[in-house]
């Protein structure tokens, strides 16, 4: 099954770039590789979109591929701590 986008009437494969750091870090990278800062997806897992000539440069720039189920465990690793921090916050 594809999940890319269709773009100029042809479907593009596409990839998440995330990390399991600061965010500055992932933005300095998608920077580095001529990725625009309104580009960002701040949802549930923040990140930026790949097509697969921006994933090739964000390698190249030092990104790390990961599995989906090495990303999933990234993923959950930061909502629990985005949860922890939003508890400390209540009290």
């Amino acid at each position: 099954m594809n999940h890319g986008w269709v773009l100029h009437g042809r479907s593009t494969p596409n990839c998440h770039m995330f990390t399991d750091g600061p965010l500055e870090e992932l933005h300095a990278v998608a920077d580095l590789i001529g990725l625009r800062l309104a580009w960002f997806q701040d949802k549930r897992v923040p990140h930026y979109d790949l097509t697969p000539s921006d994933r090739a440069a964000a390698i190249a720039a030092g990104a790390v591929e990961v599995d989906r189920r090495r990303a999933v465990q990234i993923w959950r690793a930061a909502r629990r701590a985005a949860a922890m921090l939003v508890d400390l916050h209540k009290d």
